[in-house]
């Protein structure tokens, strides 16, 4: 062979072996690149699996939950006080609490003028543009069982709270300061119940509602809507937690979580020396038109009286309002009344109670009150 011949083969040789070895490295790169992505996703998938669809798996930190916005919520004029479509949270529950719900509302405090309710709309208490994307859920949320032991695999939804009266107003828009006020507190509820019934809340065999502090005080307005809701045959109850405000006393909102205690009350009363509660909900009912979702209800008495609305509540509906305590303390007791392993009334110390406390009175509030109607 000719010397100009080997050296062309030579050359065909080393341009076919880099294009070759070009090649094989880029496979290579390719591969690690799945390898990693896959690895990641899989990570990613256990967050979304733990914050988002199930339960997260192996973990003792509470699940991050992602927020979802009502679909065509001003279509349906069920917005939150700046206009902005209301928001909720949903994990879903697997195992034996598939087919089990339990819907908390948030709480927050009420406004009860044009300024007051001007000022939540940039809070998350008045304007979903303000809410947190993600979410922890614990207490009564909580996915671990040894803090969440009825109800840590049932499907829970956290719906937020953004009207300023318990999901409950129906007034007219009104304008502070140039910008508009929606008082769509009703229209939240019945977008978002619409939008859970649509994603399995329909198909439950047993539910609960419940909610703290002004979610709490929802849950009484709201808790025989939510039975007639679901099928009649299937279990359905309702828990509210610190909804309960004594009309002699103070109220001042403590930043909190609300699976516990949610509100701080001191023996004040106005300037005019009148009781503060029954004049602060009298105004909130006026300016978001509360009356309007109870018409028999405000026309036979002051709005301010919990202890009448709950008379005409039929669904089985458990009251906790307690002085001290701490969500440990209270789970078992709110297991033990859904589920009917034990008689729960009514107490005043730390549950199990001891059978020689006396029962107190709810117009003393120094100690845990936990009443079953």
């Amino acid at each position: 062979m000719a010397m100009g011949e080997v050296h062309q083969l030579r050359l065909w040789w080393r341009r076919r072996w880099g294009t070759e070895r070009r090649a094989t490295v880029a496979w290579v790169f390719a591969a690690l690149f799945i390898v990693l992505f896959l690895a990641a996703g899989s990570r990613l998938g256990d967050t979304a699996l733990g914050g988002t669809g199930t339960l997260a798996r192996s973990s003792s930190d509470p699940a991050l939950v992602d927020l979802t916005l009502v679909r065509d919520a001003e279509e349906k004029g069920a917005v939150c006080l700046d206009g902005s479509p209301p928001g909720y949270h949903l994990q879903r529950g697997l195992g034996s609490g598939a087919d089990s719900w339990l819907v908390h509302l948030e709480g927050g405090g009420w406004c009860s003028s044009l300024e007051s309710c001007s000022l939540r709309k940039s809070t998350p208490l008045g304007s979903s543009h303000h809410m947190e994307r993600q979410v922890p859920f614990v207490g009564i949320l909580s996915n671990i069982p040894s803090q969440n032991p009825d109800f840590h695999n049932w499907n829970k939804v956290k719906v937020r709270y953004c009207d300023g009266a318990s999901y409950s107003g129906e007034g007219e828009s009104e304008t502070q300061d140039g910008t508009k006020l929606f008082f769509r507190g009703q229209r939240i509820w019945k977008a978002i119940m619409g939008e859970l019934l649509q994603k399995g809340l329909a198909n439950a065999k047993q539910a609960l509602l419940t909610g703290c502090s002004a979610g709490g005080l929802a849950t009484f307005l709201h808790c025989d809507e939510f039975r007639e809701l679901l099928p009649k045959e299937i279990t359905v109850k309702c828990f509210a937690d610190a909804g309960f405000f004594l009309n002699e006393l103070k109220l001042a909102m403590v930043d909190c979580n609300c699976s516990t205690t949610c509100v701080a009350m001191s023996n004040i009363k106005d300037i005019s020396g009148k009781s503060y509660i029954q004049s602060f909900y009298s105004n909130v009912v006026r300016l978001q038109e509360v009356g309007k979702k109870f018409p028999d209800c405000v026309s036979r008495m002051e709005p301010s009286q919990a202890e009448e609305i709950i008379k005409n509540v039929k669904t089985p509906l458990f009251i906790l309002n307690p002085a001290y305590d701490s969500w440990q303390t209270l789970a078992e007791a709110v297991g033990d009344w859904y589920f009917g392993r034990a008689e729960v009334k009514e107490i005043d110390c730390a549950y199990p109670c001891n059978p020689t406390c006396h029962h107190l009175n709810l117009m003393q509030p120094s100690r845990i009150s936990m009443r079953v109607l």
